[in-house]
């Protein structure tokens, strides 16, 4: 087993939790978590940072490399501000590890005027969106295998983000994937708003 979190006791106070284990959004990109995981290859780790809308459960950003330093949690928020340009307000929730709690990371999430939350020290439970996405992902994709090469890796987590996004069916959003789930959401919002005009 892969240790992906060492807390940063130095850069705890900058960020409080804000959602105290409630993850529920009304709209896409309000809410959003994150968390690093990673899987084998016959050559050592590849790690994965992912960024998950809290609202449709689609991944909205996320980056594979061969380390941990921080570059790689700010490159997967980087995607998701790319893919998803979301508003200020927008609440980054993630664990308490050492590269969520980074100058660079907060700097660039008070940049896009999102605010950082992170849950108490050692409690799964505080991020249990993020985990259960990676319990999906591990069970779906990894289930215990290794991966002959870093690009293999990367090819097949891709796909599979893809399919996870575009396909792979979610019973608590009514049996639809999250691209369809947030399409089907976003035009009834839309029209609802034309009726009252």
């Amino acid at each position: 087993k892969r240790r992906t979190t060492i807390a940063d006791e130095a850069a705890l106070e900058r960020a409080r939790d804000l959602l105290q284990r409630d993850f529920t959004a009304t709209g896409p990109n309000e809410l959003w978590v994150a968390d690093i995981t990673y899987l084998r290859t016959w050559n050592g780790f590849v790690y994965l940072a992912f960024i998950l809308d809290c609202y449709s459960r689609m991944i909205v950003g996320w980056q594979l490399a061969t380390h941990l330093r921080t570059e790689l949690v700010v490159d997967a928020l980087e995607m998701a501000n790319g893919l998803r340009r979301p508003d200020a307000g927008l609440i980054a929730h993630t664990d308490r590890g050492s590269q969520y709690t980074s100058l660079a990371y907060t700097d660039r999430l008070d940049e896009l005027g999102a605010a950082p939350s992170v849950g108490s020290r050692g409690d799964a439970y505080d991020n249990a969106m993020a985990e259960a996405w990676v319990a999906t992902f591990k069970t779906e994709l990894v289930d215990g295998h290794r991966f002959p090469s870093y690009e293999l890796a990367e090819h097949e987590t891709l796909t599979w983000i893809s399919f996870y996004n575009s396909e792979r069916l979610h019973e608590e959003l009514g049996d639809l994937p999250p691209a369809e789930y947030e399409e089907l959401n976003i035009n009834k919002d839309n029209s609802r708003t034309l009726a009252a005009r």
